[in-house]
Parts: C-alpha cells; sequence; structure tokens
C-alpha cells in the first residue's frame, strides 16, 4: 500500500470520522465493494431461498402431512420468484442500504411468482385442483419469512458493505464546496492533483486515488472542466462533474441528438396512462357529483337570483395547464357592481361585497361547485393546483413575482381541491409568506403524482370544507 503525508483536513470521510493533521493517508483509500456486493446478493438469493422453502414444505406438512407435494410447488415457485426479484431491483444497490425497499421488492416479486403460478395453472386447465386454503396459507407464510428474513439480515449487509455499499471519491479541484455524507472527501491542491493527460505520472497519481471507488465526483470552476471529463473518460469509473447550475435549472437529466447535446430541464408530470386514468376519474366523479348534487346547485342558483336579480354565476380568467387562460366558473357571491373580475382585491373576513346568500355559499366552499362545468369540459381537474385569479398579490407582488417556480403549477390541470387546500393553506394573501405555503404544498403534489394520492387528497377535502379562512 502506497501512503502519503497528509496535511489538517485535507481528506475526510464524513460519517464516521475525521482525519488529524499527523495521520497517513493510505492508498487505495479503501477495500473494493463490488465483491462484497456480488456477495451479499448471493446471500439475498440464498436466503429468500430458503424461506420460500421452509414455509412452502411448513406450510404442507401442516395442511397435507405431506412434503412431495409441497416440494413440487416450490420448485415451480422458486424459478419464477428469482426470475421476478431481479426484474423488480430486488437484488439492486437499493436493496442493501434500504430494509423497507427490500422488503417492499422481495414481497412484489412474491405476488408476481404466485400470479404467474395461477395463471399457468388456468390455461393448463388444472386450477381445479389446487386448493385455494393451500395458496393462500402459502402466501401469507412466504410473506412473512421472507419479512422477517429481509429485516433481520440487513445488519449483517451493513457491516459488510457500509451504509451506502458503494465508494464514492469527490475531489475538490477549486469548485463549489459539496460535501456527501460517508464519502472521501480530497482536495486536489493539498495532494498536488491535476488533470494533465500529457503526464502518465500524474494519470498513475490520480489512478491510485480512483482505485476501488464506484463513482468519483469532481468539483472545479467551469474552465477545467473539460480536461477533468476526459480524464475520467479514461479512467475506466463512473465519473461525475459538478455543476450547481443542474439545481439551479432543475436539470432532469441529459440528451445528445446527431451532434448537439442539451439538458433536459422539464417533462410533463403525468404520461400518457397517468393522463387517461386521471381524467376517466374526473369524469366518472364530476359527473355523478353534478347529478347528485342537482338539487342543491339549483336551489343556490335560485336564491342568488332571488337576493338581488343579479346573474347567478361568476365568471374570471385564470390561468391553466401548459399556461392557457380558461373561463372558471363560480356562484356569483358578491354584489353586482363590485364585482373583481381581475382578482386585484382578495375577499376579506368582513368584505363588504359580500351578500348574505354569497357569505353562506362561501362559508361551505359551496361557491366553487359550478366549478364541476369546468372539469367535465377538461378546463381543470378534481385534484390539483388551485387556478389563482390574474391579479392576484401576494404582499405586493404578483405571484410569479415572489417566486421563479410559480408557473410549474401550471404543468398539471388546476383543481377543484388540493394537497394546499387540505392543509389548510387558503384565503387571502396579504403577505408573501402566505403564497409560500400553499406554492411549497403544489410544487409537492406534481412530483410523483399518483391516482392514490389523488383519492386520499377527496377524502381530506370533506374535513375542511367548512373553513374559518373560507370567506
Amino acid at each position: 500500500m502506497t501512503t502519503l503525508d497528509l496535511e489538517a483536513q485535507s481528506a475526510t470521510r464524513a460519517n464516521p470520522r475525521t482525519l488529524s493533521p499527523r495521520e497517513r493517508l493510505k492508498l487505495p483509500l479503501a477495500p473494493s465493494l463490488e465483491h462484497r456486493r456480488l456477495q451479499c446478493y448471493a446471500l439475498l438469493m440464498a436466503t429468500d431461498s430458503l424461506a420460500l422453502a421452509g414455509s412452502m414444505l411448513g406450510v404442507g406438512s401442516a395442511l397435507h402431512g405431506s412434503l412431495s407435494m409441497a416440494f413440487q410447488h416450490l420448485l415451480l415457485l422458486l424459478p419464477f420468484y428469482l426470475i421476478g426479484a431481479l426484474s423488480f431491483d430486488a437484488y439492486s444497490l437499493p436493496a442493501l442500504t434500504s430494509v423497507r425497499f427490500s422488503r417492499r421488492r422481495a414481497l412484489i416479486s412474491l405476488v408476481a411468482a404466485f400470479t404467474t403460478l395461477i395463471f399457468l395453472a388456468f390455461f393448463a386447465k388444472v386450477s381445479d385442483q389446487i386448493s385455494r386454503v393451500s395458496i393462500g396459507a402459502n402466501f401469507a407464510a412466504c410473506s412473512l419469512m421472507l419479512l422477517m428474513v429481509r429485516s433481520s439480515i440487513q445488519p449483517l449487509i451493513a457491516r459488510l458493505c457500509g451504509p451506502t455499499a458503494q465508494n464514492v471519491l469527490i475531489l475538490d479541484d477549486g469548485g463549489m464546496p459539496v460535501r456527501i455524507p460517508h464519502a472521501w472527501h480530497i482536495s486536489t491542491r493539498d495532494h498536488l492533483l491535476v488533470p494533465n493527460r500529457s503526464d502518465p505520472h500524474m494519470l498513475d497519481r490520480l489512478a491510485m486515488f480512483m482505485t476501488n471507488m464506484d463513482r468519483v465526483l469532481v468539483s472545479c470552476p467551469p474552465e477545467r472542466r473539460m480536461e477533468w471529463a476526459m480524464t475520467l473518460k479514461g479512467a475506466n469509473i463512473t465519473g461525475e462533474i459538478i455543476d450547481q447550475t443542474v439545481m439551479s435549472m432543475g436539470v432532469l437529466g441529459a440528451r445528445r441528438i446527431d451532434n448537439t447535446g442539451s439538458l433536459v430541464v422539464s417533462a410533463g408530470p403525468l404520461g400518457l396512462r397517468g393522463r387517461a386514468t386521471k381524467r376517466a376519474m374526473d369524469l366518472a366523479i364530476a359527473g355523478s357529483a353534478a347529478l347528485f348534487l342537482a338539487p342543491l346547485l339549483l336551489t343556490v342558483a335560485l336564491l342568488i337570483s332571488l337576493e338581488d336579480r343579479g346573474p347567478v354565476f361568476f365568471k374570471q380568467q385564470r390561468q391553466g395547464r401548459n399556461n392557457r387562460l380558461f373561463w372558471i366558473y363560480k356562484f356569483r357571491s358578491m354584489r353586482v357592481a363590485q364585482l373583481d373580475s381581475a382578482g386585484a382585491r382578495s375577499a376579506s373576513k368582513d368584505d363588504d361585497r359580500i351578500t348574505r346568500i354569497g357569505r353562506l355559499i362561501r362559508r361551505t366552499s359551496i361557491d366553487e361547485l359550478p366549478q364541476l362545468i369546468n372539469v367535465l369540459r377538461g378546463d381543470m381537474s378534481i385534484v390539483g393546483p388551485r387556478p389563482h385569479a390574474l391579479g392576484s398579490l401576494a404582499g405586493t407582488k404578483r405571484f410569479w413575482e415572489v417566486d421563479p417556480r410559480y408557473n410549474q403549477r401550471h404543468s398539471l390541470k388546476p383543481g377543484l381541491t388540493g394537497l394546499a387546500q387540505v392543509r389548510g393553506f387558503r384565503g387571502a394573501t396579504d403577505t408573501e409568506a402566505d403564497l409560500s405555503g400553499r406554492l411549497q404544498a403544489d410544487l409537492e403534489y406534481l412530483d410523483g403524482w399518483t391516482i392514490w394520492r389523488d383519492v386520499q387528497i377527496m377524502f381530506a377535502t370533506f374535513t375542511v370544507l367548512i373553513h374559518d379562512r373560507a370567506f
């Protein structure tokens, strides 16, 4: 092993230790984890197989008093489970570092294996020979045993491979400071490391630091990025150049088309399947709600008309998906002469513009129900970021002037309700802080949409229909 003198803080292994000023640095910095990861994958595969075998043989012995049939079922199930586990990343780097991920992927693989066997039995016309009790008992026993085995083996994997199961090296060459837990941090200035491709001795010196590393990240000024990139390309290692613009622009990835390179900075939060699912749910719920609530809607419309003989609906332009403008419908709750089509003035608790029936329908959120028409027309969704009036102010600024991320809300259809509303972010935005909470909730909703989150938000909405900030 090669040793080098080490100055104070020239290299640190962030969590769990920092090297002392007089300690000598040994190269390679860390032993290779590649073989240990392979051993852990093999260990997981073996313990999974033993867990399934023990479960199925135990159930077979308890239900039938015989192991022969259980052994046959095991021989059929085990290959499908292992294939599924490989497909669903049950033997992957995240499975070594996260017990939750490990258990979840093992269960998904087990469900896939049992489902495949049931389909095969159905098409082979032997499903009538399979006991439902036996299938249920085997699945329950295998699931429980897999969870127990995966949980109990995780501490051993952590001891073998460490908390991240990777060796990560960060080379600080005068760029922005970067600190990653459990990574080696090396100052190129302290160790006289330069990306000089014309100096074989320097390349050898760099290689000694990179030996056994799974990832190498370089933080350097823009003018040295090309030299480091070309040096890393010849190092047979996963090399990365730190670039703060990736964070500031929210870069999602990089693309190369012919002779042009580009940074991917945006993508729709929903694919075709997600959009179709969300639209189908919107039509089903909005259509059913419109029919069910028709007596209430007609009654409210009649009361509004009788109070001051004005129009029943209030229409206002709002910004929707893709930044397109659309007309939103509400029950009119203010006096006709004092309507604010631009939305420059938010309604307040003792607002003198609000009518008597208007105060009631705003308090109970009934004034929002005509937006079911917008949902049926496709302008809005049941769940999504609430559309704001174009003239809305947070303090003295327009919403998009307060936070540059504001327009990201428009990547999805606006909604009748949303994550911000069920968290209580409603009412006037008298200060910039009044906007920040609801904007953060909207951006959180955009990140990782699922239909189940929509269902949860819809149920949660019923608990905030009557709200102290609904005025």
